[in-house]
């Protein structure tokens, strides 16, 4: 597995009624997309979520091969033209709990990013990791190359903000396959 993320700031007085309805036009084109395990099709609106406007799909893949294929596809294709060339942030899933009964009930997803301490024990670390027993999903990933572990949460109702390191979002959307695994 590999999880995906990208992310577009937009300015202060975007009309965020564009993305949603860019969400609500094209979300559906994924919901059964090969090697696609979940995308959240993910919106901050400044103030209410965080500092700044922004989309930022976050997507998890079955494999290394599924995310190829979308970045190589017209899909990307169109985004990146409407909003500029993303830098592609990806990461190792440590640990993945989804209730797919429950996704469609998301209206929230949260995204933080800690880092992890110079020679820190990974396996350890790794065994540690817990999903949240209140969220609809919880994914746990390693990023080596910045040395982080990245937290990502589906959730019903926005919980509390936990610290600065958390960015909190609306979910326009999720594409999921009919089964999960």
């Amino acid at each position: 597995m590999i999880a995906m993320q990208y992310a577009f700031s937009l300015p202060a007085d975007y009309d965020m009624g564009i993305i949603r309805q860019r969400i609500a036009d094209f979300g559906h084109l994924l919901d059964h997309c090969p090697q696609l395990i979940i995308k959240a099709y993910l919106y901050a609106l400044k103030g209410e979520h965080g500092n700044d406007n922004r989309y930022a799909p976050f997507y998890l893949w079955h494999s290394s091969s599924g995310m190829s294929d979308f970045l190589t596809s017209n899909g990307f294709k169109g985004v990146s033209q409407a909003f500029g060339w993303p830098q592609v942030n990806h990461w190792l899933p440590w640990l993945v709990k989804i209730a797919p009964e429950n996704l469609a009930e998301a209206r929230y997803a949260t995204l933080e990013c800690l880092p992890i301490a110079a020679y820190s024990d990974l396996a350890l670390l790794r065994s540690q990791q817990q999903a949240n027993p209140l969220a609809l999903a919880s994914i746990v990933a390693f990023d080596p190359a910045r040395w982080q572990l990245v937290n990502f949460h589906l959730w019903r109702q926005l919980p509390q903000q936990s610290n600065a390191q958390t960015q909190r979002y609306a979910v326009g959307h999720i594409s999921a396959p009919l089964e999960f695994g």
